[in-house]
């Protein structure tokens, strides 16, 4: 997932090739709902992943990698 700060907060899902960008793009006012997202959809919050999402959340834009189940995956796609 990839995020940016543009009236709002707005995320972008990619497939593992890190060029298939998925249908689904969600938007947030406040950055607190990508990081609540980030960890509802399985990112590993180790030290290195926190760092990166902090630096993100504090910069206006970066990335995080996911653990999607199935279901998430598919809802993604739509």
């Amino acid at each position: 997932m990839s995020f940016a700060h543009v009236d709002g907060w707005c995320c972008q899902f990619l497939e593992d090739d890190l060029k298939t960008g998925l249908p689904k793009k969600l938007t947030f006012r406040s950055h607190q709902k990508v990081r609540e997202l980030a960890e509802r959809a399985g990112c590993s919050l180790n030290l290195e992943t926190l760092q990166a999402l902090n630096h993100g959340l504090e910069t206006g834009r970066g990335g995080v990698w996911l653990e999607l189940s199935e279901e998430q995956y598919l809802k993604l796609k739509r």
